[in-house]
């Protein structure tokens, strides 16, 4: 059974970033028979910043180390900076502080957090009019695999919030003494489209926030009214298949996620001059990342 700091990671998953990217980064357990309170520190790297198959047309690659706090109750609490690295930009362009609760039982795991999103003003990425977010997660684990049901509710800054469900469906394997653990997933997402329309009127479509690599100019364009005409309904999004790989050496992890998203439900974009109507295409990006865990108190 997964204890819980996958756990945790895996609630993150569902809440993210944004990045499963942030969501997987430190996929990965501390091998303890008891419940004990803990610290777990990151730093990784994601090539680009992808939100339910959706990505901007520029990448965003990010750096970004990570502090969290996970009490023996069941408590957490984890903060993190996603730092934008390109051959232009550098900068902080997201900070994240998320906390929550976690149960972990013989079949039944589960638990739920809230997110709250700090983006850079010229940040162009896809969730970048995101403020905050609520997730909870609920898995049984049928020895066969594990079965796992998210539901998320996203606040937008100036826009209606979105409501997002998933199914994740994912089986670990372990090797070399359960140090190296894989496990393959499938994931499926549901939900409206509202971060997206918000996301067109502030960034896709010229709209620019910033003067930045993402602006594709010096002078910012403005476009008065953007509408995706999907962004109410509730419709079938997003199917990622993943390959979270860890090892752990004494308190580190070592952890390498590829993953392959296959988006749904291309938008139709509508704009003072024009109908867009979107082509989704398939993208592959991958995370890499070290961890480092320790308790609280030292060990008897």
């Amino acid at each position: 059974m997964k204890t819980r700091p996958l756990l945790c990671l895996l609630l993150l998953l569902f809440v993210v970033t944004n990045l499963i990217a942030q969501g997987d980064k430190n996929s990965g357990k501390v091998k303890s028979s008891e419940d004990k309170s803990y610290f777990l520190a990151d730093v990784s790297y994601i090539n680009d910043a992808v939100f339910l198959g959706r990505r901007d047309s520029i990448a965003a690659p990010y750096i970004f180390p990570s502090i969290g706090y996970y009490d023996k109750s069941g408590f957490f609490a984890d903060a993190s900076i996603s730092y934008l690295t390109g051959s232009e930009e550098n900068r902080i362009d997201l900070s994240l502080i998320t906390a929550g609760y976690l149960f972990d039982t013989k079949n039944w795991s589960g638990g739920i957090s809230g997110t709250a999103y700090f983006y850079d003003k010229d940040s162009y990425n896809v969730q970048s009019e995101v403020v905050a977010d609520i997730t909870g997660i609920l898995s049984y684990d049928l020895k066969a695999l594990e079965v796992s049901l998210s539901a998320s509710t996203y606040f937008n800054n100036g826009g209606s919030p979105d409501i997002f469900g998933g199914l994740m469906l994912d089986r670990t394997f372990y090797a070399f003494d359960t140090n190296l653990l894989i496990d393959p997933r499938v994931s499926f997402y549901m939900g409206s489209q509202y971060f997206y329309q918000e996301y067109y009127s502030t960034s896709r479509l010229g709209n620019r926030k910033g003067q930045g690599k993402g602006s594709g100019s010096s002078e910012t364009i403005t476009i008065t009214s953007v509408e995706v005409a999907e962004a109410s309904e509730f419709n079938f999004l997003n199917v990622e298949l993943s390959l979270p790989v860890q090892y752990y050496n004494k308190h580190f992890i070592f952890s390498f996620t590829p993953v392959w998203a296959f988006p749904q439900s291309q938008a139709t974009i509508t704009t003072v001059d024009a109908v867009i109507e979107e082509d989704l295409e398939n993208v592959f990006y991958w995370s890499v990342g070290i961890s480092y865990w320790f308790y609280t108190k030292k060990e008897m």
